[in-house]
């Protein structure tokens, strides 16, 4: 009789061993979001509270049970440990695997891509729109030379470190973050080949990055990009000046000219390479790697000149004399007073 009476105990006590463990399993586990079946972006800014990171989850989320979630949040201590990022959530995610995310900064990385960049203000705008770096106090950065100096850099020539490509970026990279990642991008991409291929040529990875830049405007045809690289060099070393229409769009900050004038040639800067020998002040747009590249395998030849082609192909003949190379450019403007074009 008394082991009947402890057996049940045992079973009594066991019941509600096996319902307390029940309890605490579904609420730790058993709530689910309700998200419509789709994953969910979820940004958490920085400086957030635990109030403000609950409202933003609430505002993409049905949490049936609120009081269950705050317990657990509790419970994991999430109110203090708020990190700010860009959440990846499954449609079935948990309380407590949301929690678990939020609190412990495992963040997904956004793909940041920029290309076509001709200014500091184009690259401050592309990148404030990917990341949740500010464009002004990027454009603040980029433009105060005491914060890159040391690395090597001026006003002018700091946008070399931006290489165009996709990099991958945690969503709440600040601007210094953004600088110093992009800044070891630059140093990687410039490895002991791509030194020495400038070294061989007694250019700076600068001035590599100045002629890449013009090349890239240049430029329509990428097989043409190491052969036109060979003119310049050509240029360089026989002292005469670059001439490179791009510099003068630059410098008129008017990208929307397609036929340079003789007036435009008198604008009074130093990046008019009409006026000035040798290299500008910098590169005048984010240089590809396609462009840097072909400036440090440019084509060994002797020519000094280069029009457009009159068909409008976007290729270009390339001339060794002076005599030649007008024949070339007075076919290219009679085409363009044709098609009436005449800036």
């Amino acid at each position: 009789m008394k082991n009947k009476k402890l057996i049940s105990l045992l079973l009594f006590f066991a019941l509600i061993v096996f319902f307390c463990i029940f309890l605490v399993y579904k609420l730790l586990f058993g709530f689910n979001l309700k998200t419509g079946g789709d994953k969910i972006t979820l940004y958490i800014p920085e400086g957030s509270t635990y109030i403000q990171a609950l409202d933003t989850i609430k505002a993409h989320f049905t949490i049936p049970d609120p009081k269950a979630f705050n317990w657990i949040a509790e419970k994991k201590n999430y109110p203090a440990l708020v990190k700010p990022g860009r959440y990846i959530i499954d449609a079935d995610m948990s309380y407590t695997g949301l929690i678990n995310l939020l609190r412990s900064g495992r963040q997904t990385p956004v793909n940041v891509t920029f290309n076509n960049i001709r200014t500091l203000n184009d690259l401050a705008g592309k990148i404030g729109k990917q990341v949740n770096a500010d464009s002004v106090q990027l454009i603040n950065f980029l433009t105060d030379p005491d914060n890159y100096s040391e690395d090597g850099f001026s006003r002018e020539t700091v946008i070399s470190v931006f290489i165009p490509n996709t990099y991958q970026l945690f969503w709440n990279t600040d601007v210094e973050d953004f600088y110093s990642r992009m800044l070891r991008e630059y140093n990687k991409f410039w490895n002991e080949e791509r030194q020495a291929k400038a070294k061989a040529k007694n250019l700076t990875q600068i001035e590599v990055s100045i002629l890449a830049s013009i090349i890239d405007d240049e430029v329509a045809k990428p097989e043409e990009k190491p052969k036109i690289a060979g003119v310049y060099l050509n240029r360089l070393k026989r002292g005469i000046p670059l001439q490179a229409c791009p510099t003068i769009k630059f410098a008129l900050n008017d990208w929307t000219i397609t036929r340079v004038l003789k007036a435009y040639l008198e604008v009074d800067s130093p990046y008019n390479t009409y006026k000035h020998y040798g290299f500008p002040p910098g590169p005048i747009g984010c240089a590809t790697i396609e462009g840097i590249d072909a400036v440090l395998n440019a084509e060994k030849h002797d020519y000094l000149f280069f029009s457009a082609k009159a068909d409008f192909s976007g290729y270009h003949n390339f001339s060794r004399t002076l005599t030649e190379h007008n024949r070339y450019a007075a076919e290219y403007q009679r085409e363009l007073n044709k098609r009436k074009i005449y800036r």
